[in-house]
């Protein structure tokens, strides 16, 4: 077995598409059919799982519900392709999967996914037929909606149905390009090209596409992390996890017909551009100066192939931001240079904050530790200058308290993990001795990581400043740090990985599945609920869309006995008061005033389950949102003595992309306020001391 560190990227690096190899004529996947070496991985996939998943739940009725209801929502997520009644068809399977798997019969599953493959190619007909009408023939004067949030909406009747809501799909995605500038001759290539692109894609189905997609369905029912990796998928994932291959540094995943950035790689290419960001949304690649190929409709796996080349090549995303309102599609242009992401490039780093409060000048050190790093080559070869996180951190923290700073600000925002070793020998450096994380196996038995090495080498004052994206060992050291209340936690509510996984081969691909999970020295789980801070940041990152808690059957949040006896909590007493401190000083501060505007914009515009079709009330919707997004960044320029915009979208892409790497600390609204709280902690326990 290959045993995995926890991190996140490897949880979200595969999707459910397939690699396509041979062309079949119209329609015959009608004779795909399960081979004898399906057949047996099936089997074992569902002995392996029995034996060895970390929660070992029973694959009965219940959980039968579970794989039909998700391999429906995986095919059809949108329920825009099925009808009322292919659903009633499929329900007389709904409880019977469990018995299917377990006797090796693939056939149901094979016959929903047929099925699905014919209704697909009969939209993407309608569609190009519709197209074939003319762009400039749709009415867009009538006053018409279509309902885009359809995860809830009722199956369709018939084919008429099915063709009056592909008639509105067309033509909502004509709108969105024309309200976006492109002419309608343009309109009509671009679309007619990726319907013809995603039907010769249907006539690329293999049998092997159908069984990745049902046994993985059947694995994922257990938790999000456990996955069936084809051959072709098994061999990317060895890629992935030696980093032979150059990318971008981004880990992707599929969303409906798209390719959704799920977290950047600190440092790596994607990252350094400043222009790409968590859920944005790929729909083009380009290899140099090539045309664009659009990939809306690809398989995630297909997207991850054209985006991988040769170091020093350049690729070229065309990306719609996810800070778009939801309706709109203008999308930019990011060219980014592929290379791998250098150990050196994800060092730690370290500044000096320096704050004026009360009157007085403070200096507070900062470390921001973009990932937890070993250089294992060099660690094993003897080399006693090996790097690694915490041999980074502990030579920062001697130069920083030469400096004689006040305090030190541990900065782990979008930190996606690493290392579990540096998670647990980071902790060592600012706890007397004990244990540092607790590592539970599927049979109940659970190991204690411990710090054996009497005392602290840092006791001074200290914060840690965390993010949604901040995950797996990032979380671990965290967590740790808020049992002991050796730091005050600030920012957001972390990712939420909290188990580890490991690949079996089977005789057909591979099974990665949990078999672990990580919890604090406090007894509580990292899983799913992550770690919680102790003052709160708003985030524009959409908890919703980004975290463990937003995938499917994710593992729950729990507690086991904890390791250590709870100490009294130094910060719980001042916690209220140095909320209501954050909250006036915030409430006057450009940059939070900012991102809570625009995080309430954004969640309006995500409650809205429909959009009209008429031009004129669309343009006006588009018009009245990037005014509102206008007047707020306008309004933060003005407070930050910039020049204000006259329009959003270019001149904000060139800004951002003129923005310098390095940032004075103080600069940076989060990592200033983190610092402010940290020195009202201070100011307020010296106050009781002295009494």
């Amino acid at each position: 077995m290959k045993h995995l560190f926890p991190s996140t990227a490897l949880a979200l690096f595969i999707g459910l598409g397939l690699l396509p190899s041979q062309t079949f004529a119209a329609n015959s996947w009608d004779k795909l059919q399960p081979d004898r070496d399906e057949v047996i991985a099936s089997l074992n996939v569902v002995e392996l799982l029995k034996r060895h998943h970390y929660s070992k739940p029973p694959l009965d009725d219940a959980r039968s519900v579970i794989i039909y209801d998700s391999y429906i929502k995986l095919l059809d997520p949108s329920r825009s392709y099925f009808l009322a009644s292919d659903i009633s068809e499929f329900d007389k399977w709904k409880t019977q999967f469990d018995d299917l798997l377990k006797s090796g019969d693939l056939n149901p599953g094979f016959t929903i996914y047929k099925r699905y493959l014919d209704r697909v190619k009969s939209r993407l007909d309608f569609a190009l037929a519709e197209l074939n009408k003319g762009v400039d023939k749709i009415d867009f004067n009538a006053k018409e909606t279509l309902l885009i949030d359809r995860k809830d909406a009722p199956w369709l009747k018939n084919t008429a149905e099915l063709d009056d809501l592909w008639r509105k799909r067309v033509k909502d995605e004509v709108l969105r390009l024309k309200i976006a500038g492109k002419e309608p001759k343009a309109i009509q290539e671009l679309l007619t090209k990726r319907y013809k692109n995603q039907l010769v894609r249907l006539d690329q189905t293999r049998g092997e596409d159908i069984f990745q997609a049902y046994i993985n369905t059947f694995a994922m029912s257990y938790d999000p992390h456990t996955n069936y990796l084809s051959p072709d998928n098994a061999e990317n994932f060895d890629i992935n996890m030696s980093l032979s291959l150059e990318g971008i540094g981004a880990v992707l995943q599929s969303d409906n017909d798209q390719v959704k950035i799920v977290r950047l790689v600190p440092a790596g290419p994607a990252d350094k551009t400043k222009q790409v960001a968590p859920a944005d949304k790929i729909i083009a690649v380009a290899q140099g100066d090539k045309e664009l190929v659009d990939v809306v409709g690809w398989r995630l796996d297909e997207v991850v192939k054209l985006i991988r080349g040769p170091k020093g090549t350049v690729v070229r995303l065309e990306v719609i931001p996810a800070s778009n309102a939801p309706n709109d599609q203008t999308s930019k242009i990011v060219p980014i240079t592929r290379e791998a992401v250098k150990l050196e490039d994800q060092a730690v780093k370290k500044s000096v904050l320096n704050l004026k409060q009360d009157g007085r000048d403070y200096k507070l050190g900062v470390i921001e530790i973009p990932a937890f790093y070993l250089d294992f080559k060099a660690f094993r070869a003897g080399d006693p200058d090996y790097k690694s996180t915490t041999r980074d951190v502990k030579k920062l923290l001697t130069e920083l308290q030469k400096d004689k700073v006040d305090g030190v600000v541990i900065d782990l925002r979008n930190n996606g993990g690493g290392s579990l070793q540096e998670a647990t020998e980071l902790t060592s450096l600012f706890i007397d001795k004990g244990p540092t994380v607790l590592v539970r196996n599927a049979d109940g038995r659970v190991d204690v990581l411990e710090d054996e090495n009497p005392g602290a080498f840092y006791k001074g004052p200290m914060a840690l400043l965390v993010n949604r994206l901040s995950a797996s060992a990032s979380e671990i050291f965290a967590g740790a740090m808020q049992d002991y209340h050796r730091a005050l936690i600030i920012g957001g509510q972390t990712f939420g990985k909290g188990t580890v996984q490991t690949i079996q081969p089977l005789n057909h691909g591979e099974l990665k599945l949990t078999l672990a999970k990580f919890y604090r020295v406090s007894g509580q789980s990292t899983q799913h609920q992550g770690v919680l801070p102790d003052l709160d940041f708003p985030s524009l990152i959409d908890t919703k869309e980004i975290g463990e808690s937003a995938l499917p059957e994710a593992m729950p949040w729990d507690t086991i006995r904890p390791a250590i006896r709870p100490a009294l909590d130094p910060f719980k007493p001042f916690l209220a008061q140095l909320k209501a401190e954050h909250e006036s000083r915030s409430a006057k501060d450009a940059e939070f005033v900012f991102i809570r505007d625009k995080l309430a914009l954004a969640q309006k515009l995500m409650a809205e389950k429909t959009v009209s079709l008429n031009e004129t009330e669309r343009r006006a919707q588009h018009t009245d949102i990037e005014a509102q997004q206008l007047v707020m960044e306008n309004i933060r320029r003005k407070a930050k003595g910039e020049a204000p915009l006259k329009e959003l979208k270019k001149e904000d892409e060139d800004v951002i992309a003129a923005e310098p790497d390095k940032t004075k600390p103080e600069d940076d609204a989060y990592l200033s306020e983190t610092g402010r709280i940290l020195l009202d902690y201070l100011k307020l326990n010296t106050a009781i001391a002295k009494h």
